[in-house]
């Protein structure tokens, strides 16, 4: 067998077929022939053909059968096959193609079209593979240009209140951990089926971008708010999702933003609906405003702001354990309670300056 052939199985009942079939194609592919369609299973278990030749009438499991079960496994759902078949009707080349197959060739088969038929649908198949690598490489690079635009806008947001881009990748990583915790240990598990992870996790970075209507007077004030400056503080959560809807009525990235304006608008929220700016209450707040919530206090009581020096790790988790059923939802604290330690080692690795 050469490594540097592409690979055939040829799949029929009849003896003198296999024989004909292999004598035609030997000189240029490596061919495995099998006279059942069980057989050829078996052996896809150690090999994945470049295509596969597949008889129609055989017993037991003939080729609708067979063709069914192979694009029914993602496994092998993108092995071309060609029909081989001494029926001859469009009823019968009709079924064949509705169900997958690339090729229908009635038999008895000429050798040099046999050939010929095969190297056109290996082609293909190339230039399938070559054009599903360049969307590829190209939705990446298109993927990565906005994350590097969507991380550099939170980070001038972020710099604006004297904390770093650490603080985004920080609390991205939380969320992550968070969202670990709620899979692992089964609950709330009809919302967090329902969310692309990784859209959660790179909108999360805006989840502050209201900051940018804030004044630095009250954004860098080394003390503690007036009543009024609170109340302007308080409303970057609804000029971030402001701006956040104002993108989304003009793009189609709609759950990326739509997790982006929910975190933004509901991370300052509270268990017990003493929160802004709606007041919401238990689980009245999305599960992702009650997730950020978690993220974003611990960062903030672990890492140094104009109003106070960090706090230790066991004092801000002291903190987050006090307010289970009063800032924080509780299940959320429980989980927070046990993987508390990965926060730590989240913030000695990426650093809190």
């Amino acid at each position: 067998m050469s490594a540097d052939r592409k690979t055939i199985f040829l799949v029929d009942d009849n003896r003198s077929n296999l024989v004909m079939g292999k004598t035609a194609l030997s000189g240029i592919y490596n061919v495995f022939t099998v006279n059942s369609g069980a057989r050829m299973f078996q052996a896809l278990e150690k090999t994945t053909p470049d295509l596969i030749l597949l008889d129609v009438e055989m017993p037991e499991m003939d080729g609708y059968d067979v063709l069914e079960r192979l694009k029914s496994d993602e496994n092998t759902a993108h092995i071309p096959v060609i029909f081989l078949t001494a029926m001859n009707s469009e009823e019968t080349e009709f079924k064949g193609l509705s169900l997958g197959a690339v090729d229908y060739i009635t038999k008895p088969f000429s050798p040099p079209l046999l050939l010929k038929r095969i190297e056109l649908h290996l082609q293909l198949v190339e230039y399938n593979n070559n054009l599903m690598r360049m969307v590829k490489e190209k939705t990446q690079e298109v993927v990565s240009l906005k994350n590097a635009v969507l991380k550099t806008t939170a980070e001038l947001v972020e710099h604006r209140d004297a904390t770093t881009g650490n603080h985004i990748d920080r609390t991205q990583r939380y969320i992550k951990i968070l969202i670990g915790a709620i899979k692992e240990y089964g609950v709330y598990e009809k919302e967090i089926s329902a969310l692309d992870v990784e859209l959660v996790l790179q909108s999360s970075a805006l989840h502050d971008v209201g900051k940018i209507s804030i004044k630095d007077s009250i954004l860098l004030k080394p003390g503690p708010l007036t009543p009024e400056e609170f109340e302007e503080m308080k409303e970057h959560t609804t000029f971030g999702e402001r701006i956040i809807l104002d993108i989304k009525d003009s793009t189609t990235d709609s759950d990326f933003l739509e997790y982006a304006r929910i975190l933004a608008v509901t991370h300052h929220e509270k268990w017990d609906g003493n929160g802004y700016p709606h007041g919401l209450k238990g689980e009245d707040i999305p599960l992702l405003g009650r997730i950020m919530a978690i993220a974003d206090v611990y960062d903030a009581l672990v890492t140094d702001r104009p109003y106070k020096k960090a706090f230790p790790h066991s004092k801000a988790v002291m903190i987050i354990e006090d307010g289970k059923g009063t800032h924080f939802d509780p299940t959320l604290v429980n989980l927070f309670l046990v993987v508390h330690d990965e926060f730590e080692k989240v913030l000695l690795q990426i650093g809190s300056e």
